[in-house]
């Protein structure tokens, strides 16, 4: 039994294919142009594969996840030129007559994070995937099931307390200014400083305001979902940057409730090269393939 997973981003889609034991066998990375020309490209490369049993997407979003809705399957309003309102499951559905698992690309990535430590035998049964690079998202799988009810959670866009040497940063989200976007993805180091993060040694004070915002992201969700893990992924985060996180979320937890030791509770992602969602997105096909 061969698997296909689709990991759609804004600037590239990776396409992969995998078996059951979740080995890629083959991928190949698409620049994501128009929808057509990246769809069409996506095809082309799974019609290589006769025995293919099902395919997981893990999209940019908004995405619809209703099923119940006309546009299941749909990319929706999302800020991408081009991809509103784009029909993305259906137009694999007319060339592959298999089951597709259809989510967020961050679902994707909790997924296979999940998966990865039922693999590695650390018996947790929820967690919370966030990642940090170009935007911010967030996805909260308990017990092998999504949150999310009338759409998938935007845990990126949650509202913060400013770091009292921050408040003249009014943030670069479009829609709310300084929410965790809006103050920590990978474009606020331009908006601040006017250079890469990757140029901005550890030592620089932005950091440290950071990992304040990122911390309270993690405690917000220790206090929502009381997970079994926090798991944070993308460009912008290193381990070096987690121990200042670890730092400020010892401090606003304050000892309210347990979470274990923070080192193992907040966590890098266990798939190299933040390939979680590819993990996830083999997962999720084999659950549609055995359903």
């Amino acid at each position: 039994m061969l698997l296909g997973s689709i990991e759609a981003g804004g600037t590239k889609f990776v396409c992969a294919v995998g078996n059951i034991n979740y080995q890629i066998k083959d991928s190949i990375h698409i620049p994501t142009t128009t929808p057509e020309e990246t769809l069409q490209n996506c095809i082309d490369f799974f019609k290589k594969f006769d025995d293919l049993s099902a395919i997981g997407i893990a999209s940019f979003g908004p995405i619809e996840i209703r099923r119940s809705s006309p546009k299941y399957g749909y990319i929706t309003n999302t800020p991408k030129k081009g991809w509103q309102d784009v029909d993305f499951v259906g137009t694999l559905k007319k060339v592959f007559d298999i089951p597709i698992a259809w989510t967020t690309d961050v679902n994707g990535s909790a997924y296979g994070e999940y998966v990865l430590s039922t693999l590695f035998n650390r018996q947790i049964h929820s967690l919370v995937y966030y990642t940090i690079g170009t935007g911010v998202g967030a996805g909260c799988v308990i017990d092998g099931k999504f949150v999310g009810e009338l759409g998938h959670p935007e845990m990126g866009h949650i509202r913060l307390k400013r770091h009292p040497d921050d408040l003249n940063f009014k943030g670069i989200c479009p829609y709310h200014g300084d929410c965790l976007e809006g103050l920590v993805s990978g474009p606020t180091f331009d908006a601040r400083l006017d250079k890469k993060g990757k140029d901005v040694p550890l030592t620089d004070h932005v950091w440290d305001i950071m990992a304040y915002y990122v911390a309270q992201a993690a405690l917000n969700s220790t206090l929502m979902f009381r997970p079994g893990q926090i798991v944070f992924g993308g460009g912008v985060v290193s381990e070096e940057f987690l121990k200042k996180v670890r730092k400020e979320f010892k401090k606003l937890l304050n000892d309210y409730v347990a979470v274990g030791d923070v080192e193992e509770y907040i966590t890098m992602p266990l798939a190299q090269n933040n390939g979680s969602a590819t993990i996830g997105n083999f997962a999720l096909a084999l659950k549609a393939a055995t359903e």
